[in-house]
């Protein structure tokens, strides 16, 4: 029989109040809270907290405050910066690539719910998301689950990425629609 958190990674629905799920969302949930309180010049603190929360393949520069879900279903790739307020909701994989910018404000949502009103109240899922490398999202850019954004892209600021974009491609709005390449 499957656990609830091999249900979550496969995409399937679980329950997100299974007890291992519950421990491992306080886990991060502290993580982010250091990583946010701690002294913004303690680079070497800040850098040791993300190590332990997240999958960094280099150097990555997040700004306070920062908030996941889970963190060890997130994998970032090398040269990454985000801005104020980055939310990674991680019930999925969520993959950044290298040289990748983020505005204030991005959330990235691996998680969904249930249409129906009484399967919500007990089960939540989520899909993948991917991010490319030498992408920028603007600030305020929310991705949707199972959403992947090609390489080289620019995603506006605000914009609800809902659907796939594909590569060297400038996107923008609410849903956001690629309105010319890069």
């Amino acid at each position: 029989m499957q656990s609830e958190k091999d249900k979550m990674l496969a995409g399937q629905p679980y329950v997100a109040t299974d007890p291992e799920l519950v421990a491992a969302r306080m886990r991060a949930k502290s993580l982010c809270h250091r990583f946010n309180l701690a002294d913004p010049t303690d680079l070497p603190a800040r850098m040791a907290l993300l190590q332990d929360l997240l999958e960094l393949a280099g150097d990555a520069h997040i700004e306070p405050n920062f908030f996941c879900d889970y963190g060890f279903n997130i994998r970032i790739g090398e040269n990454f910066y985000s801005n104020h307020n980055l939310t990674i909701l991680d019930v999925c994989l969520v993959e950044i690539g290298a040289n990748v910018l983020f505005g204030p404000g991005v959330m990235l949502s691996a998680a969904t719910h249930p249409l129906d009103p009484v399967e919500r109240l007990t089960t939540e899922s989520g899909a993948p998301i991917r991010i490319g490398d030498s992408v920028w999202l603007g600030g305020n850019v929310a991705v949707l689950p199972g959403v992947t954004i090609g390489d080289n892209c620019v995603i506006g600021a605000g914009s609800v990425v809902n659907r796939d974009i594909p590569a060297n491609s400038l996107a923008v709005g609410n849903p956001c629609r690629v309105v010319r390449g890069v």
